[in-house]
């Protein structure tokens, strides 16, 4: 039941990334290569928060709250920044996706920077959000805090799906997934839907943050490996894919479980890749992707 717990971790956290990369891939044409920056603003930006609220000694459920809230809002914000620099200027220029590609490329690994002289190489721990004990299943004790992550990223995930197909600003960003040639025609504004699509993905990513640093912790580099697991489950998945991103989410989030527990840490880059190229080899669009030539 361990190795179950834990994969439900891995594979809600990642899940959360790798749905923002998707959702941007699919609306906008832009692959994020600063999502990884993105999640390591919302950890910082709840560690600002939880220093604050120490301060003016704020705890229990305004404090777990707080934090949730400050992490998605920190990394939605710095999804918008992100925008602004790699999306609203060079989205109607020739190459836009290679384009985007090396700005956020570049934003990724300055941001890097940027956080090691502001915060240092320490780590930060972030307070506990759903307690400190641990619940018995099966024999097997899962903490508060894992249990909890998996509970609201699995919550949040749902509230997006359900808002994108009930509201008109959802049917506006699913109208760019199936066909953005189509919805710019029909009067969907392809720079507002765009920074929409940005600030939700940095929001899911925000969320994602502060749930896993109830395990680990946020460092200037924590971003690296939610970005690197992140593309690679949106490749698997099929880029623009949900069904197909929550499916790789699982199947990954299961490997990495499994390659940790009885296998090494070390291996485990070398079997998601393994895994990925094996989709990849007999559906070359991933489990559940859109067609390229649907875009184009």
């Amino acid at each position: 039941m361990d190795v179950i717990f834990s994969a439900l971790l891995l594979a809600s956290m990642y899940g959360l990334v790798a749905i923002g990369i998707s959702f941007t891939w699919a609306s906008i044409g832009m692959l994020n290569l600063a999502q990884g920056f993105i999640f390591t603003a919302g950890g910082y930006t709840a560690f600002l928060f939880a220093e604050v609220a120490s301060t003016y000694g704020i705890e229990g459920v305004p404090l777990s709250v707080g934090l949730i809230i400050a992490g998605m809002a920190g990394s939605a914000v710095t999804g918008l920044a992100v925008g602004a620099v790699a999306f609203l200027p060079l989205q109607d220029r020739d190459n836009f996706r290679t384009r985007s590609l090396i700005a956020t490329l570049a934003i990724s690994l300055i941001g890097t920077q940027v956080w090691l002289i502001f915060f240092g190489p320490q780590n930060k721990p972030l307070p506990p959000i759903f307690g400190t004990g641990r619940i018995e299943v099966a024999g097997s004790g899962i903490g508060n805090g894992q249990l909890g992550a998996i509970v609201v990223a699995i919550l949040m995930l749902g509230a997006v799906i359900l808002w994108m197909r009930s509201s008109r600003a959802g049917l506006q960003m699913r109208a760019m997934m199936m066909n953005p040639l189509g919805a710019a025609v029909v009067g969907v504004s392809v720079r507002t839907t765009g920074m929409r699509v940005l600030a939700i993905s940095g929001a899911l990513t925000g969320l994602a943050s502060v749930l896993l640093a109830q395990t680990f912790f946020v460092s200037p580099t924590s971003g690296v490996q939610p970005l690197t697991v992140g593309l690679i489950i949106s490749l698997a998945g099929g880029l623009g894919s949900i069904p197909g991103t929550v499916a790789a989410a699982g199947l990954l989030g299961l490997a990495e479980a499994l390659t940790a527990r009885y296998l090494q840490q070390s291996l485990v880059p070398f079997v998601l890749f393994g895994i990925v190229v094996l989709i990849l080899i007999f559906r070359p669009r991933g489990l559940g992707g859109l067609l390229e030539d649907v875009r184009e």
